[in-house]
């Protein structure tokens, strides 16, 4: 288990329906997404500090600009492959931005929230 862990959050709007799905999130609708990244560590930098928040949330901005204000059906992470849910958001998220953190920092989870009651949480 990490010592230190970083929380950082951001958010995007966007529609989709869900296949497969009988009710009403079937049907074409959007949604506010906030997302947080917890990333852990144990050992600090020379200057105190674990990683950089500002990198972090570079990171997460890229992916978050292209989901922002899509039909996320649409778009080729999920057409005809999987259903754009908190859940595979959250999976694919830490995903990828796993693939860009430097040796020594880790990602502890993911959370999506499609509503500001309801999150899926991926973890390691």
């Amino acid at each position: 288990m990490s010592k230190y862990r970083l929380v950082i959050e951001g958010h995007f709007d966007s529609a989709h329906f869900l296949n497969k799905y009988t009710g009403a999130c079937a049907r074409l609708h959007g949604h506010t997404w906030k997302v947080q990244v917890c990333v852990g560590g144990n050992e600090l930098q020379e200057n105190g500090i674990l990683f950089d928040f500002k990198l972090i949330k570079q990171e997460l901005n890229k992916f978050l600009d292209m989901l922002d204000h899509q039909c996320l059906n649409d778009l080729e992470l999920f057409k005809d492959k999987m259903n754009p849910t908190a859940e595979n958001l959250s999976r694919v998220l830490h995903e990828k931005i796993s693939l860009v953190l430097p040796a020594g920092i880790e990602i502890i989870w993911v959370r999506v929230w499609e509503s500001p009651t309801a999150y899926c949480e991926y973890d390691s």
